[in-house]
């Protein structure tokens, strides 16, 4: 249990330097990009974040879009009707156009309705 002569492979091997080991991890990288495909970026990685960050911030997004269109909607309608009078009907109208506007954004910032060619 002492160990043998360092080289005969029963004892304690001397570690290798830094510098060895650098240059093999530098190669070990340089074979693992060749033979690693060429993935399209994800929308994930883009944001530099990792883990429960970005699902909560897309889930943020999604949510102010869709508030924004229906606040615009009445705003909108507000002005309609007191502007030219036509209470309830403009803001209703209006309300409604800023309901379905927040629908299409979250849909579009979200993917689902994306183009098919």
């Amino acid at each position: 249990m002492s160990g043998g002569p360092a080289g005969d492979g029963s004892g304690p091997e001397k570690a290798p330097a830094d510098g060895d080991l650098s240059a093999r991890l530098k190669r070990l990288e340089t074979q693992l990009e060749g033979k690693r495909p060429n993935a399209a970026p994800d929308k994930l990685a883009r944001t530099g974040s990792s883990g429960g960050a970005a699902p909560l911030g897309q889930a943020m997004r999604l949510s102010t879009e869709f508030i924004a269109g229906v606040i615009a909607g009445g705003i909108l309608g507000y002005i309609v009707d007191h502007l030219l009078g036509t209470k309830p009907w403009g803001m209703i109208v209006l309300l409604m156009l800023g309901f379905v506007t927040g629908i299409y954004n979250v849909m579009r910032v979200s993917g689902f309705s994306a183009k098919k060619n």
